[in-house]
Parts: C-alpha cells; sequence; structure tokens
C-alpha cells in the first residue's frame, strides 16, 4: 500500500503561481506513475500530468507550457509547479500513484485562481 501526503495549494491571483507537493510512502522506483488529476465542481476528474518511472511525462494539453512536474527521489516526493495560472484551473488537485495496477490517491488539495 502507498500513502500519499500532499502539500501546495490555496488561493492565488490570474497570471500567479503555486507549487504542489506529494511525499509517497513508498520509494518512487516501485511506483510505475505519479501525478496529479484535478477535479472541479460539477465537471469529471481529468489528468493533469503524470510522470512515469522512466521518466515520461504526459501533460494534458490545457496545461502545457505552464505546469512543470518533477521529482526527488531521495525524498521519494513529486513537485507540480504551477504558472501562469488560469480561472479554469480552479479545482481540487488529487496525488495519485499507480503500483502493480492499483491506483492511490492523496487526500486532495484545492486550488483556487481567483481575482
Amino acid at each position: 500500500q502507498v500513502q500519499l501526503v500532499e502539500s501546495g495549494g490555496g488561493l492565488v491571483q490570474p497570471g500567479g503561481s503555486l507549487r504542489l507537493s506529494c511525499a509517497a510512502s513508498d520509494s518512487i522506483f516501485s511506483i510505475y506513475a505519479m501525478g496529479w488529476y484535478r477535479q472541479a465542481p460539477g465537471k469529471q476528474r481529468e489528468l493533469v500530468v503524470g510522470i512515469m518511472s522512466t521518466g515520461r511525462i504526459n501533460y494534458a494539453d490545457s496545461v502545457k507550457g505552464r505546469f512543470t512536474i518533477s521529482r526527488d527521489n531521495a525524498k521519494n516526493t513529486v513537485y507540480l509547479q504551477m504558472n501562469s495560472l488560469k480561472p479554469e484551473d480552479t479545482a481540487v488537485y488529487l496525488c495519485y500513484a499507480n503500483k502493480l495496477g492499483y491506483i492511490y490517491w492523496g487526500q486532495g488539495t484545492q486550488v483556487t485562481v481567483s481575482s
């Protein structure tokens, strides 16, 4: 079982930046993929970005060029740097980990982009 602890998020004005963190209880080398989904009120959960154990990264088209995922292997942590935030980025961001076909979720963190 993998436990995920998220931090970061909050309220930011349009054009601003935030950084999310997701710390795993297991070595990220043993995890096939990690990343974030997001869910806005009344909308389906959507994939924001995933990073594979190989290093391959998959971004949603809506965040390409604005969001950057990175990882610290020593800390078993992945980070999501979000720049040029837009009101439509407002959502609960959920960290996930895919290990041996099981999906584990973090507790979620609210990101609100508003003036």
